[in-house]
């Protein structure tokens, strides 16, 4: 079920209290996945209480009594809404030993597990689970967990799976162990939406050999920002994604009928901005793309213009025609975006240029091995391509739409987009 899964060896060795491993393996919780379960746990770390303290790995307090309380910390790589998912059981003991309540996590709550008869879920001496597909809550019932989180769990596997990308709140987080760029959450969220599934509803016990592997919490802990880690650092060449966003400005970003020009000059010194450019364009910036200005002009016009919004800077590379000595749709403005943003050929495939002009920005993109979008917001210029190279791949006609078009174009591109150029992200 997991293709990421690690052997025991990837584990830091930490002293083991071979009473306490004993008593964990004894208890041990039996798994029920569902069948079409994309992520199945790959470890479990215990802690032994035998009095009252703060849980070290959950936000609870363990109250063992007389008694002992087992405390289990279960790792998935992946909850289908986000990176980094940390489940918990506590398997309650009598001061003889014997079990007299199983708790276990669900959706952030600590709740008593108990099947419809009332009865403690047991097999033999380990807690028998089910485990809601994809957000890996607990339940004693799957009937029961079904009926009552049925719609909730086939939404989030299904039309908001990815919604989080990588989960930033938690223990690892807070103590600084742990953190990722706005690149590595969108890569999340891209991963996690191909990932989707609708849950079958029919659960199989994992097999013992599938079973994580149990371990002190310390090894556990010591593990988790290692592995997270590891998987951000592979998310850029196993996840397809754009490599750039390129931009036109005048009737892109700036509406062209409101700029004012410096007298006698071609340089534009003010312009309001197109309905919701200002926030498309931040929002592009906090997904983590990498956007470039390309376009016609006077430099000092499009730092006039973005840097009286205070866009100049969403911009990691400005390609300007000024500087380049030659107007789109001349290949020599694309390459010199591509070698700013040090892009390889390969990259082009999945590379957008978006412009509201077909004989510039969408002929240019088009022959250069681009995906062209077409803004059809401004009535200045034609909407009607002469000839094939200008027809463009993709057209909005507000620029608020081209954040979800991106994403789309982005579920669509097939993986050996991203191996072919893996090195540019």
């Amino acid at each position: 079920m997991n293709a990421h899964a690690l052997s025991s060896t990837s584990f830091p060795a930490f002293e083991v209290l071979e009473a306490d491993h004993a008593l964990a393996m004894r208890h041990r919780p039996l798994l029920n996945l569902d069948e079409k379960e994309p992520f199945a746990p790959l470890a479990m770390g215990y802690t032994v209480y035998r009095n009252a303290m703060k849980s070290v790995s959950s936000k609870f307090r363990i109250r063992p009594g007389s008694g002992t309380v087992i405390e289990y910390a279960i790792w998935y790589d992946w909850d289908i809404q986000h990176l980094y998912d940390l489940e918990h059981v506590w398997v309650h003991l009598d001061a003889d030993g014997g079990v007299i309540k199983v708790e276990a996590s669900r959706h952030g709550a600590r709740l008593t597990m108990r099947r419809r008869d009332g009865s403690i879920p047991l097999e033999g001496l380990r807690p028998v689970l089910f485990i809601e597909p994809g957000k890996h809550a607990h339940w004693a019932d799957p009937k029961a967990m079904k009926h009552e989180a049925g719609a909730f769990v086939d939404a989030m596997c299904g039309s908001f799976a990815g919604e989080e990308g990588i989960h930033l709140s938690n223990l690892f987080s807070e103590a600084g162990l742990i953190s990722a760029s706005r690149f590595e959450i969108r890569l999340g969220r891209l991963f996690l939406k191909r990932a989707a599934f609708r849950p079958s509803w029919r659960f199989a016990e994992m097999a013992a050999a599938a079973e994580p592997e149990l371990l002190p919490w310390s090894s556990l802990k010591a593990w988790i920002p290692q592995r997270f880690l590891s998987l951000t650092a592979r998310l850029p060449t196993t996840v397809p994604h754009l490599a750039a966003v390129l931009l036109d400005c005048g009737d892109t970003l700036v509406d062209e009928s409101t700029e004012v020009k410096l007298p006698g000059t071609d340089v534009v010194v003010s312009g309001k901005l197109i309905p919701g450019a200002d926030a498309m364009l931040q929002e592009l910036a906090t997904a983590g793309h990498r956007l470039a200005l390309v376009a016609d002009g006077p430099r000092a016009t499009f730092e006039n213009l973005l840097g009286q919004h205070g866009l100049w800077s969403c911009f990691e590379a400005h390609v300007i025609s000024e500087d380049v000595g030659e107007l789109k749709p001349s290949p020599r403005m694309f390459e010199a975006a591509f070698k700013a943003l040090g892009l390889s050929q390969d990259d082009r495939a999945r590379t957008v240029m978006v412009g509201n002009n077909l004989e510039r920005d969408i002929l240019g993109a088009n022959r250069f091995g681009l995906i062209s979008i077409f803004l059809a917001w401004s009535l200045r210029g034609t909407h009607k391509p002469k000839n094939r190279r200008e027809r463009p791949r993709l057209t909005i006609k507000q620029i608020t739409q081209l954040p979800t078009l991106l994403e789309k174009i982005e579920l669509a591109l097939p993986s050996t987009a991203v191996e072919a150029g893996e090195g540019a992200a």
